[in-house]
Order: C-alpha cells, then sequence, then structure tokens
C-alpha cells in the first residue's frame, strides 16, 4: 500500500482510499465536498496532546513522542481502518496549515510500520 498525505484544502486530490485523520471536522469544507472514504477521528491525536502542542515546531519531537505512544494504545483501531482500504493508494488529509508538522506525518510512519 502507498501512503500519501494531502492538506484537504489544497487542490489535485491524489486518486485513492481518502481518510480524514483529524478530530475535528475541517472549517469550510462540506461533507459531499470532502468526498471522504473514511473519517479516522480515532487515530488522531488525543484533545489534550492536540491543545498541548498547538502547532508549535519547537514541540515537534516531544509531541512526535507522544502522539506514537498514543497510537501504540490503538493498535487495533488502526489495524481495523487499514483493513478497510481496498485500493493501492491510501491517502491521509489532515487541515493543518504547517504542512512539515502536522500529526499526519506521524501517522503516516506509523501506518507504514503497521504494514
Amino acid at each position: 500500500m502507498n501512503i500519501k498525505l494531502h492538506r484537504i484544502y489544497d487542490d489535485h486530490m491524489p486518486q485513492g482510499y481518502h481518510a480524514l485523520v483529524d478530530r475535528l471536522w475541517p472549517r469550510g469544507i462540506s461533507k459531499d465536498e470532502a468526498d471522504l472514504d473514511g473519517h479516522w477521528k480515532g487515530l488522531a491525536p488525543s484533545d489534550d496532546l492536540r491543545e498541548w502542542f498547538n502547532h508549535d515546531p519547537d514541540k515537534w519531537a516531544e509531541f512526535r513522542k507522544k502522539y506514537m505512544s498514543e497510537l501504540s494504545e490503538n493498535k487495533d483501531k488502526a489495524k481495523k481502518c487499514l483493513e478497510d482500504v481496498s485500493q493501492k493508494n491510501l491517502v491521509l488529509l489532515y487541515g493543518a496549515k504547517d504542512k512539515d508538522h502536522s500529526h499526519a506525518h506521524v501517522l503516516k510512519e506509523y501506518l507504514e510500520k503497521l504494514g
């Protein structure tokens, strides 16, 4: 399986299974417009972790470590989500403006290891 990241607000959506990986629904995007195959909010960072991180690049290393720990606790949920993907490409959609410090990078890494 090939896993790609894409910001939901950007054009040129890659082909594949489209899964929103944010806990909160992205502002200004309708459900019809999003055209999702899945909303994996259960794999998004917890509210406490998300609020603590607050997209602060200085906290990235610690955020990554804590989020990986949360994902490890939800391994069965992650496996179930991957089982639902019937296409060759999985596109993880996220809303964060900072493309380099989005939780989607950590989730992608985790899912690739689960394989």
